[in-house]
């Protein structure tokens, strides 16, 4: 796969799924920018990506000014790829409201405020791609996933909003679907799991660099499984 054509922008490159999906890009060929809301360069074996850290994007400005500098310094953003997000178990009855506004904003207004600010380039650019990360549990949430669940589900209408907006304008949508990746800090959180059913982040990582090339442009709007064996 040839991704050296592609300036591709990456949201949430600081964490494990984050990391490597930007090395698995990198390792395509593929021109990087990153965007954190950490002000700290994620620690990546591979050096070139453009690193914009301190970001907030549930703001719109800041988001809009940043895929400018992006476009500005590599010429034009041919994919956004949204892995900025974050969870949180806490069960209704014993809960916060507050819970689930700030999975709102984590997961879904970040997604949201991106893709409208990276929208001009990308229809610009032509054969745009977006890729948003969704979850497993939007489909089916258990106790202590109302929340996270929630903003994931509307990860997903987001996702097939966008993708029937923009058919004519050849930039596609879709959104991967993980059940539980492979982290240090999911095996800490449930050590007495099969980790070997889990997903790696790597693999996912490859899912969504296929969605990203050129040959993924008839698959839009899709809601892909990327479950392991959970």
């Amino acid at each position: 796969m040839d991704l050296s054509s592609k300036v591709l922008v990456v949201t949430g490159s600081d964490g494990d799924l984050g990391q490597a999906v930007a090395a698995t890009l990198n390792g395509y060929g593929a021109k990087l920018a990153l965007i954190d809301y950490s002000r700290t360069p994620p620690k990546l074996p591979f050096t070139g990506a453009l690193h914009y850290g301190g970001i907030d994007l549930t703001v719109e400005a800041e988001a809009r000014s940043t895929m400018q500098a992006v476009a500005k310094e590599k010429g034009r953003i041919d994919g956004l790829i949204n892995i900025a997000g974050g969870f949180r178990w806490e069960k209704i009855g014993e809960g916060a409201v507050d819970s689930w506004e700030a999975m709102f904003k984590i997961n879904l207004r970040t997604a949201v405020v991106a893709c409208q600010a990276a929208l001009p380039y990308l229809i610009q650019a032509g054969g745009g791609r977006i890729v948003n990360i969704g979850a497993m549990a939007s489909a089916k949430a258990t106790t202590g996933m109302g929340a996270y669940a929630a903003s994931k589900a509307g990860v997903a209408r987001l996702t097939e909003a966008l993708a029937d907006e923009l058919k004519d304008q050849h930039v596609t949508v879709n959104a991967i679907l993980p059940s539980i990746l492979d982290t240090p800090k999911n095996r800490l959180d449930m050590p007495q799991a099969d980790f070997s059913r889990w997903v790696k982040p790597v693999e996912a990582a490859e899912v969504i660099a296929f969605l990203v090339s050129d040959a993924a442009r008839a698959v839009t709007g899709a809601l892909i499984p990327v479950a392991g064996r959970v």
